[in-house]
């Protein structure tokens, strides 16, 4: 099937990850106009024609000073609405964060389901498909969207950035049991690139209301170098948990592979632990709410421009996205 032109836009708070993944595709960036009134109302909209085209939108979903992911939340609804009404032939979002994606069940009476709700209003907008990246729960996001999905994993980029600076024998931690397919994953990856057997271990995490507990590491870490594996980071809490009793059972060295770096208030001094040695993670969310000195020793930037450009690419050519994952 032949396609409309490719237009590629990126939300002005995504501006930069929206220039490296115009700039991997080959294609520059569509025009835009975005406009707050004093009022709070906002408006999007496309300065170029798009009848017939294949249109991608890049927004990346979190808070920050200034913007709230409430604020881009809806800008990026309201420029996915004014895509279709100005007839473009295909809107798919590419949000390498999603907000509420943690939000993918009932903890509560009558709490509902927020991750449904937020799928319902990019359908409401037209949308024909989502693209986004290690979302807290692959089923529940599946499950949530009637419209297509494509869902990347950072998974090849973090092992590839660890792999030749890893010493020794190696163990891959999951923080907790929800983690434990991404961590086996990941480990199956390392150990076909190292070319050597890895290990595995898990630790014991529970959550009441706020506060985490559980101690208790299963699996041998003693001698080895740790990696710890998740999908985001918000306090830091879980991570820093993890490397102690990494250290505390004898590990050599402690580093993390994250994709999603949200650091809300606390993250910073659970990033300093001592106990923890590295961090690397992709530029999903920019690390601005840590300390430029404790970003600058700890923490490695994994770029993710060049994979969202190579799944546009194929969605773009009606190629195959999951052969991404498979690399």
């Amino acid at each position: 099937m032949t396609r409309g032109p490719l237009r590629l836009f990126a939300l002005t708070e995504s501006r930069g990850l929206g220039d490296a993944i115009a700039r991997a595709l080959g294609v520059p960036l569509a025009a835009h106009q975005e406009k707050d009134f004093d009022d709070g109302e906002q408006r999007a909209y496309p300065a170029e024609n798009v009848r017939g085209a294949d249109t991608f939108v890049v927004q990346s979903l979190y808070h920050e000073p200034g913007r709230t992911l409430h604020d881009k939340l809806c800008r990026l609804w309201f420029f996915l609405g004014a895509l279709k009404e100005a007839s473009a032939e295909r809107v798919t979002a590419v949000v390498p964060y999603l907000a509420y994606a943690r939000a993918d069940r009932k903890t509560h009476p009558r709490e509902p389901v927020t991750l449904r709700q937020v799928a319902q209003l990019f359908e409401a907008a037209g949308v024909d498909r989502m693209i986004t990246l290690d979302v807290h729960n692959l089923a529940a996001f599946q499950n949530a969207f009637r419209c297509r999905t494509e869902h990347l994993e950072a998974e090849k980029d973090l092992v590839e950035h660890f792999a030749p600076r890893l010493q020794g024998e190696v163990v891959v931690v999951s923080p907790d049991v929800g983690g434990l397919k991404r961590a086996e994953s990941f480990r199956r990856r390392l150990s076909r690139h190292l070319g050597t057997p890895i290990g595995s271990a898990l630790m014991e995490k529970y959550r009441s209301d706020e506060s985490l507990s559980g101690t208790a590491l299963v699996g041998e870490v003693r001698g080895r170098t740790a990696l710890i594996v998740d999908d985001l980071i918000s306090t830091g809490d879980t991570v820093a948990r993890a490397a102690r009793a990494c250290r505390a059972q004898g590990a050599v060295a402690v580093h993390a592979a994250v994709t999603h770096g949200l650091f809300v208030a606390g993250a910073a001094a659970a990033i300093a632990d001592p106990a923890l040695d590295s961090l690397a993670l992709t530029d999903s969310v920019p690390p601005f709410r840590l300390p430029e000195a404790l970003a600058r020793t700890k923490l490695t930037t994994v770029p993710i421009a060049p994979l969202f450009a190579e799944a546009i690419r194929q969605v773009h050519s009606d190629g195959s996205v999951s052969r991404l994952l498979d690399a």
